[in-house]
């Protein structure tokens, strides 16, 4: 999302550092790129405003000005401000001591404000809850069936009485039903096109009918200052207490995600990166800081890894490393482990120096690659992939056909895969030391 914004910002920041000494002016056309930047990633003006006044006082400091390295200096202050600025209040659920915890879900229509109830109750039952999804969105078509089958993926309890039950009565009895069923209750309410009266009255019905411990607005990233906008009203209308925002993982400007904290002083307390129903985290403000200045988010891709790797497997794993036994078959297991975090260019983007993996010239970095590697190893049998010195001329031809590839693709995953292997061996043996480098011991 942040793409365009982190390479002006990039740029920028670059310059400076190459100063030994900063000059007032140079700050001042290091604030103007800087402004420029903001205001066509659709921040917002005023805190555009606020944003680069703050920078500036703060990078016109006599600290910073007679530094050694000032423009190191200016890059940590941008940082802070960039942090502070989508940051601010606890991200943090709030959890009633008495069952059920009461999550109201508001937004408009076409901010997938029902994949995000969804996203939210798997998040929970991750953390040992029990939501309940509750279906009081009896406006839009096929809203409850899509609730309904996105509760059974997640095997968890729904309360979906029908279109033709007010909303109201609706939550209040999902209520009821959530407190004998889980220990959180999940109200999908319903979403317009824009904000009106008529879908205002009826979220402050329910939240004045079930008085809900958390109301959430779920807020679609990719509509920039139109989401700030709407969630203001929200929070003057139903005084919301944070925002999830969805579609990160889009092409947007990121104005929305930049703006919505300083525009309405509620915080983001979560983001959702993918499709898929795991693509739902907290939302950091400093480490998504850090990603836009290209530093990376380690923090964030450490988490991913802990939760995509079992323990005991990585244990049998590096023991299989050691004796220079890697095989296909723990090939497929280690792209399944990668896989669970995420897409190979989000996980490359978490990596200092690597945002979105444009700015190293020839490198593409491509999902489908994955696909065509496991198709191949897919098509092989058992034995091959155990054994893959067994593949001749014919069981190349085979494995092309079966995957849908050409033999010099087979050709390529063989030449590689055995390079691999003798670099284990010489891991193993002692020739190449933690490092790669001969003579060091591991």
């Amino acid at each position: 999302m942040f793409e365009s914004l982190s390479d002006r910002l990039q740029g920028v920041l670059g310059e400076l550092r190459g100063h030994g000494k900063l000059s007032e002016a140079d700050v001042d056309k290091a604030m103007r790129e800087i402004r420029l930047a903001l205001l066509e990633a659709d921040v917002n003006f005023k805190v555009v405003r606020e944003f680069v006044a703050h920078v500036k006082q703060r990078a016109l400091g006599v600290e910073v000005l007679e530094s050694l390295t000032p423009g190191q200096h200016v890059v940590k202050i941008v940082d802070e401000e960039l942090a502070a600025l989508m940051g601010g209040g606890d991200s943090k659920l709030a959890f009633s001591g008495h069952s059920p915890t009461i999550i109201l879900m508001a937004g408009l229509q076409g901010s997938g404000k029902t994949t995000a109830c969804a996203k939210l109750a798997r998040f929970l039952q991750k953390d040992g809850k029990k939501p309940v999804l509750v279906a009081a969105d009896v406006y839009r078509p096929a809203a409850i069936d899509q609730l309904v089958t996105l509760a059974e993926r997640l095997h968890a309890p729904v309360y979906a009485p029908g279109s033709h039950v007010d909303p109201v009565d609706i939550a209040k009895q999902g209520v009821v039903f959530a407190r004998e069923h889980g220990d959180v209750a999940i109200i999908d309410t319903a979403g317009r096109l824009h904000v009106d009266d008529e879908l205002m009255d009826e979220l402050v019905r329910i939240r004045g009918a079930v008085k809900p411990h958390n109301i959430l607005l779920v807020v679609d990233a990719m509509t920039g200052q139109d989401a700030v906008n709407a969630a203001e009203q929200f929070r003057q209308k139903v005084d919301i207490d944070g925002v999830i925002l969805t579609k990160l993982d889009g092409d947007a400007r990121g104005g929305a995600a930049l703006s919505v904290r300083a525009v309405t002083g509620k915080p983001i307390k979560f983001c959702s990166t993918g499709e898929k129903l795991d693509e739902f985290d907290y939302f950091h403000p400093d480490r998504m800081a850090s990603r836009i200045l290209g530093m990376g988010d380690v923090l964030s891709l450490i988490e991913k890894a802990e939760n995509a790797v079992d323990a005991q497997d990585a244990v049998e794993m590096e023991a299989k490393l050691r004796r220079a036994e890697f095989t296909f078959e723990d090939f497929l297991v280690q792209m399944k482990q990668v896989r669970k975090m995420g897409s190979l260019s989000s996980i490359l983007g978490m990596l200092p120096g690597m945002p979105g993996m444009k700015q190293l010239k020839g490198v593409q970095v491509d999902d489908s690659q994955l696909d065509r590697i496991e198709a191949m190893i897919f098509s092989m049998t058992a034995e091959e992939r155990r054994h893959p010195e067994l593949i001749d001329g014919s069981r190349r031809q085979r494995i092309a056909r079966g995957s849908g590839t050409q033999v010099k693709d087979v050709n390529l995953l063989l030449k590689q895969f055995r390079e691999m292997q003798k670099m284990l061996k010489q891991f193993s043996s002692g020739k190449l030391g933690r490092f790669g480098l001969p003579g060091l011991k591991m």
